[in-house]
């Protein structure tokens, strides 16, 4: 079983995988928690492209998000107009295809028992606390005389 924090930091990268998909206009944007189904992964995020250079950009911006928080990619599986790219980073595998590719293999329905995470909900931004101020009194300032 996986420490709370581990799992914690998981979803984070999940949430900035999400975004930078989201950015660069993924399609049908989902996350699945499948740490309860499978032994290799805790989370799967699909997601939809446009075209074979729309896969490539998304693979590239996934690539960036995941180098910047220093986590290792595993693999990336990706043949020439495949219309199937993965990107393992372990304890997530990020699935990109084009739509006739998703809808021929249908992870989703593979993955049926998986819980949904809502995308919508990790996009979200959170708002910023506000802190309240004390009342600070000016400060004189003092002139130089010449």
């Amino acid at each position: 079983m996986k420490s709370k924090s581990k799992k914690q930091a998981t979803l984070e990268l999940v949430k900035l995988c999400c975004r930078a998909l989201d950015d660069k206009k993924a399609g049908d944007l989902r996350v699945l928690d499948v740490s309860d189904q499978s032994s290799i992964t805790d989370y799967l995020i699909i997601a939809t492209a446009t075209s074979d250079p729309h896969l490539r950009a998304l693979r590239v911006e996934l690539e960036k998000v995941i180098d910047a928080t220093r986590t290792r990619i595993v693999g990336i599986e990706t043949s020439l107009e495949s219309g199937w790219t993965v990107v393992d980073v372990f304890d997530l595998m990020v699935h990109l295809f084009s739509a006739d590719r998703r809808a021929h293999y249908g992870l989703e329905n593979l993955w049926k028992d998986a819980v949904e995470v809502s995308v919508s909900k990790m996009l979200a931004v959170e708002k910023p606390k506000i802190v309240k101020k004390r009342a600070v009194a000016p400060r004189k300032t003092r002139v130089a005389k010449r």
